[in-house]
């Protein structure tokens, strides 16, 4: 007879995903996880696979919470400019944050630390960068449409600068103690829509 789990995986691969942001994936050894999640090690096994399989399973954790007002925000009728300001304010905003400076982001930290010797986190990585990449370029085509973008000026090309930008904001807010250094380059990004 089965034995039945005496943990909640869901908890349990929320905690994982907490420490892996906290502390990244070399950082963090089998050890560290059987003591944050509180469970044994051949559970850890039984339940998500190695640690790599769970460092994955916990990245598309963290991607399944990504923000879903982004679409919307981004999408809503008239002006698409101040929207896509907007983001990118916010975004700048929130890695000088308390919390973003502790932690960062998790796609960012993992494009950094393993996307460029680990095929299936770099996977993840391109399709997290393509749910923000894809709702930007939208957003400055419907501006170029509606006047409010210079007909001279490439959508695509800039929703990949802004997306570039917006990865490095998350690195530079969390290694710099002077949040000036984001938001001068965030709104130095933004004149080149004008």
């Amino acid at each position: 007879m089965a034995r039945t789990k005496e943990f909640d995986p869901d908890a349990a691969l929320q905690s994982a995903l907490e420490l892996f942001w906290r502390r990244g994936y070399e950082a963090t050894s089998m050890a560290d996880l059987v003591e944050h999640l509180g469970i044994g090690r051949a559970s850890i096994y039984a339940t998500f696979g190695n640690k790599h399989e769970l460092y994955l399973k916990a990245m598309d954790r963290y991607s399944e919470g990504r923000d879903p007002s982004l679409v919307a925000e981004l999408s809503q009728p008239g002006p698409a400019l101040p929207a896509v300001r907007t983001v990118v304010r916010r975004f700048a905003s929130e890695a000088t944050s308390p919390d973003g400076r502790l932690n960062g982001c998790l796609i960012t930290n993992t494009a950094a630390e393993l996307a460029p010797h680990d095929s299936a986190a770099a996977r993840r990585v391109e399709i997290s960068w393509e749910h923000l990449e894809t709702p930007l370029h939208s957003a400055l085509v419907r501006a170029q449409a509606q006047g409010e973008l210079p007909e001279d000026r490439d959508p695509r090309a800039l929703a990949r600068m802004l997306l570039v930008l917006l990865q490095g904001v998350r690195i530079v807010g969390k290694a710099s103690s002077d949040p000036a250094r984001v938001r001068d380059a965030a709104e130095q990004a933004l004149t080149l829509l004008d």
